[in-house]
């Protein structure tokens, strides 16, 4: 058997044709094949991605060069707004390694997350092609601090997007941290030397961040190859909810009778619930998360079920919120805390602290919002996020038993909000 670390640092051949055109009827989309000239072992070494999703997998990155695509009345994204595939030597200020297809896919989507952030200072971290933790705040450093804390154990490792030129208040907290890559649109003075003392880290500007207003209203065409080598292609999804008016009152009708909320989302819960439906927007389905002023406090991803991954998200919130408080308190995270008592070198009062405080503030999930990428089928996913004190929530709306959900709403005390998307956002 080969040795797997070997693996993760060789750069495979590329094989893939330098240029690529898809026939669509006489229409035609021509991209080009994106390679770049970095150092490797010692050399440098011209090539494309350094591998697919794992090593062994042989993948090339494409930019969209020529052609324009119109079908039905859709008009799809034109050349001239790369992003990602546009990434050259110049772009990568620390290229680190020739990158893989994970680095790239992470980033893209945190550029698809981000892009509807441009209000104020926002910060997105992922791993796996899902957020770990996302946040906006009065300055960067805020939001990254609060998007890294928001989930410390997961963001290990991953790809940090911010929306904002990434200054030196901001470096110095990303530079105690391990990530993989760190994109922004610049990098002010300072910045740089202290991100490049990691010297493997991706460090990237994406120079043309005012594109992606222009992609917030576009398509693109999307690909799913199935394994016997055929493929289902479909328009991109479009977000409708852009601002607070965008949101639909949940009201319903079951058997003659009206059912509505009690009361409308105050200002800051609107500002929630639009966060965390933009986050949602990123955050593979089926999918709930939680947001708490303009952080996303649990995040649940993949599951079959909506009363599971409404149960997930808060055990995650609550795992989450405790290795936050013992990291800030203890100076360790969660877990070293409870190896260091079952080897005797803590006190366990340690960690009955940390349990006490985490269950008083209920994980933070007290007064939050909740956001589900499709509608409550029954309203016992409703009723586990109710039971934590969410405050809040947002859903497509459309399932025969809305009125039930919206019941569960009425019955807590102090009621609880919702409101309807009238669009679902899964993203398998």
């Amino acid at each position: 058997m080969s040795d797997i670390k070997a693996m993760y640092r060789t750069v495979l051949a590329d094989h893939f044709p330098s240029e690529m055109t898809i026939t669509f009827g006489d229409q035609k989309l021509i991209y080009r094949r994106r390679t770049w000239k970095l150092p490797d072992k010692g050399e440098l070494i011209e090539m494309g991605l350094r591998y697919g999703e794992n090593p062994g997998q042989e993948a090339a990155l494409y930019e969209l060069t020529g052609g324009h695509l119109t079908l039905g009345q859709c008009t799809f994204i034109e050349p001239g707004f790369g992003l990602v595939s546009a990434i050259d030597e110049a772009a990568m200020v620390q290229a680190g390694k020739h990158p893989g297809k994970t680095n790239l896919t992470d980033l893209d989507n945190g550029l698809n997350i981000i892009k509807f952030m441009d209000r104020k200072p926002a910060a997105v971290i992922l791993k796996h092609n899902n957020p770990c933790g996302a946040a906006w705040a009065g300055s960067l450093a805020e939001a990254y601090d609060k998007a890294n804390m928001a989930d410390r154990i997961a963001a290990f490792g991953g790809a940090l997007v911010v929306n904002r030129a990434l200054d030196q208040a901001t470096a110095e907290l990303v530079s105690q941290n391990y990530l993989e890559v760190v994109a922004a649109p610049d990098f002010e003075e300072g910045a740089l030397g202290l991100l490049k003392k990691a010297k493997e880290l991706r460090i990237i500007r994406i120079a043309r961040f005012d594109r992606l207003q222009h992609l917030v209203t576009t398509r693109f065409v999307e690909f799913k190859s199935l394994i016997d080598g055929g493929l289902i292609v479909q328009q991109s999804p479009l977000n409708a909810i852009l601002k607070k008016e965008d949101f639909k009152p949940a009201v319903t009708t079951y058997q003659g009778q009206e059912y509505r909320c009690r009361r409308q989302p105050t200002d800051r819960e609107y500002d929630d619930l639009l966060f965390g439906w933009w986050v949602e927007q990123g955050v593979t389905s089926n999918s709930v998360l939680y947001v708490k002023d303009g952080v996303t406090v649990g995040i649940g991803t993949g599951e079959q079920d909506r009363v599971g991954v409404a149960e997930i998200a808060i055990f995650k919130a609550y795992t989450k919120y405790a290795d936050a408080l013992c990291f800030k308190k203890f100076g360790v995270p969660y877990k070293s805390l409870e190896m260091d008592i079952a080897q005797g070198k803590r006190p366990a009062s340690q960690q009955e602290e940390i349990d006490q405080a985490t269950r008083q503030a209920k994980a933070g999930l007290s007064g939050a919002a909740m956001i589900s990428d499709a509608f409550f089928p029954f309203r016992d996913g409703v009723d586990v996020a109710l039971k934590e004190g969410i405050g809040a929530i947002c859903h497509p709306g459309g399932s025969m038993r809305d009125f039930e959900s919206i019941e569960a709403c009425n019955e807590v005390d102090p009621p609880a909000t919702m409101v309807f998307t009238g669009q679902r956002a899964f993203k398998h």
